[in-house]
C-alpha cells in the first residue's frame, strides 16, 4: 500500500500487487469522469498530477504483446500505462489553461468556466452533469494565488 499525499484528499493510497503486476489506483485514476479534488480535505491538482506520475513510474508498458501493468481505477474500465498518461496529460493541460487565464488574462472563475477550458475533454470525462464546472472550480482554487 502506497500513500499518495494531497491528491484528491490527504488520505489517498494505491495498492500495488507486485507479483501480479496489478495496481489498484483508487479514485486518483478514473477513466470515465473528471477527478473530484477535495481541497477542504487536503487535495490539490499538483498532488493529483504527482500521484499520476507515481503510477506511471510503477507501471510497465506493454512489450511485444506481452501485456503490461494492469491498473484498476476507482471508476471506469481496466487500463494500462498509456491510459494513465492520457489522464495525467488531461489534468495537466486543464491546469495549465486555468493558470494561464489567471496569470496572463486576469480572468475570474466565472470567466474561465465560461471559456470552456475542458470542452475538448467533456465527451470523455464530462458526462456527469456539472462535473466540468466542479473540476475547473477545484483547479482554479488549487492554483490561484491567495493574498
Amino acid at each position: 500500500m502506497i500513500h499518495v499525499p494531497s491528491a484528491l484528499t490527504d488520505g489517498d493510497s494505491v495498492v500495488w500487487f507486485r507479483g501480479s503486476d496489478v495496481i489498484s489506483t483508487g479514485d486518483i485514476l478514473e477513466t470515465d469522469r473528471y477527478p473530484a479534488i477535495d481541497l477542504k480535505r487536503g487535495g490539490s491538482v499538483k498532488g493529483l498530477i504527482d500521484g499520476l506520475n507515481m503510477l506511471l513510474d510503477l507501471s510497465y508498458a506493454e512489450f511485444r504483446g506481452q501485456g503490461g501493468t494492469l491498473l484498476v481505477p476507482g471508476h471506469g474500465r481496466l487500463c494500462y500505462a498509456n491510459d494513465v498518461a492520457y489522464y495525467r496529460d488531461m489534468v495537466t493541460i486543464v491546469r495549465d489553461r486555468v493558470q494561464y487565464m489567471i496569470d496572463k488574462k486576469k480572468m475570474s472563475l466565472e470567466q474561465i468556466q465560461a471559456a470552456g477550458v475542458t470542452k475538448d475533454y467533456d465527451p470523455v470525462y464530462g458526462k456527469e452533469p456539472g462535473s466540468p464546472q466542479r473540476f475547473v472550480d477545484a483547479v482554479f482554487n488549487s492554483v490561484a494565488k491567495k493574498p
